[in-house]
């Protein structure tokens, strides 16, 4: 008998939340697999969270090493590709694929049904036998705690929301966190206003030949030894070491590629160091990272203490209908990137196709 509370909804084999990097690729291999699928998405329009990225912001690998599956991105004149340019990729990647993406569309829940998952969303409601989580984090920015900081009458700005220097002229600005973000926020703000870099320790600055090419294929190759059960190369950084991109390299020359370590607490007018200095502060820029954007999966009850979903190759322990994609490591190797996320997707599909055979398989 089937569910009567699914009968006004649109049936899919596969419902992808989100529409960014980690969704086209999980679409790609679907498609390729045959599976019938819906991509909802609650962005105006293609690009993901690249649409949403400061203005000055490249990509810190080559176009050839920032592809998707099935299509490599186009090449550019300048050596990293522009956020512009990856957008352009974005968009024009959907309409190679045909991929049925349906924006913008908000989706407010997951919740179990018998026969699957139903997708509640602003624009209806969606029945799929699986879903794929593929929400990325920018839609859940990271603002850390610090005593005083409701009285701060300051501007305090996430790096999700900031866009470029033009409204800092002159100020005195605080750039929170260590990582690439607050590396290439800082070399722009620097030249037009009295930048501090605030980290909780002294950032790590990787040599000016290695790019995010470099760390991808290090990354792999500690990732195929640790599958083969054999020691792996020494790690030449991370994901939060600072590639010394050409914005970068140039504050390193203006000898303003310094930090200094956190501040005590808020006043109403600036911060109080820890050796008890005052310093005036106009405005403070958080590039102190993200979270998973999950909530749509609270219903589930998947949601495990530090706000993820445990998962075993990217499928979810606790409710084997739904996978995650593009989250971070623990969700697939460098599956927030995007040629790192071919794999996950790959995988995922994988998995899907076997799953939905055995529905198949199962039914009289």
């Amino acid at each position: 008998m089937p569910d009567s509370s699914t009968s006004a909804s649109i049936s899919t084999d596969v419902a992808i939340i989100g529409g960014g990097q980690s969704a086209l690729a999980t679409a790609y291999f679907l498609r390729r697999a045959g599976i019938n699928y819906v991509v909802l998405d609650d962005q105006p329009a293609a690009g993901g969270a690249w649409q949403h990225a400061w203005d000055s912001l490249h990509l810190f690998s080559p176009a050839q090493w920032s592809s998707l599956p099935g299509w490599p991105m186009p090449g550019t004149s300048a050596q990293y590709p522009t956020q512009d340019h990856v957008i352009r990729y974005l968009t024009e990647y959907e309409k190679r694929y045909e991929i049925p993406v349906h924006r913008p569309v908000e989706v407010t829940a997951v919740t179990r049904r018998e026969a699957g998952l139903l997708v509640s969303t602003d624009k209806g409601e969606w029945h799929a036998k699986v879903v794929v989580s593929a929400t990325g984090t920018w839609g859940h920015p990271y603002i850390p705690d610090y005593p005083g900081q409701g009285s701060f009458e300051g501007e305090q700005l996430h790096s999700a929301h900031y866009r470029n220097p033009d409204a800092f002229q002159g100020k005195d600005v605080l750039v929170v966190g260590g990582g690439n973000s607050g590396a290439q926020i800082l070399a722009e703000l620097s030249q037009v206003c009295h930048a501090t870099w605030v980290t909780l320790e002294e950032p790590t600055f990787l040599p000016d030949e290695v790019d995010g090419r470099v760390l991808f294929e290090r990354a792999t190759e500690r990732w195929k030894a640790r599958s083969e059960g054999r020691p792996g190369p020494a790690p030449t950084g991370g994901l939060g070491d600072v590639v010394m991109v050409p914005p970068v390299r140039e504050a390193r020359e203006r000898g303003v590629l310094r930090s200094v370590r956190p501040f005590s607490h808020f006043t109403v007018d600036g911060v109080v160091w820890k050796d008890g200095a005052h310093a005036h502060v106009d405005a403070v820029i958080w590039c102190t990272g993200f979270r998973p954007a999950l909530e749509h999966l609270r219903p589930l009850h998947v949601l495990n203490d530090a706000g993820r979903v445990d998962v075993v190759d990217g499928r979810a322990v606790l409710e084997p209908r739904l996978w995650l994609v593009g989250y971070g490591e623990w969700c697939g190797f460098a599956s927030a990137t995007l040629i790192g996320v071919m794999r996950s997707a790959r995988l995922a599909a994988t998995q899907i196709n076997q799953y939905l055979n055995s529905l198949e398989e199962s039914t009289p």
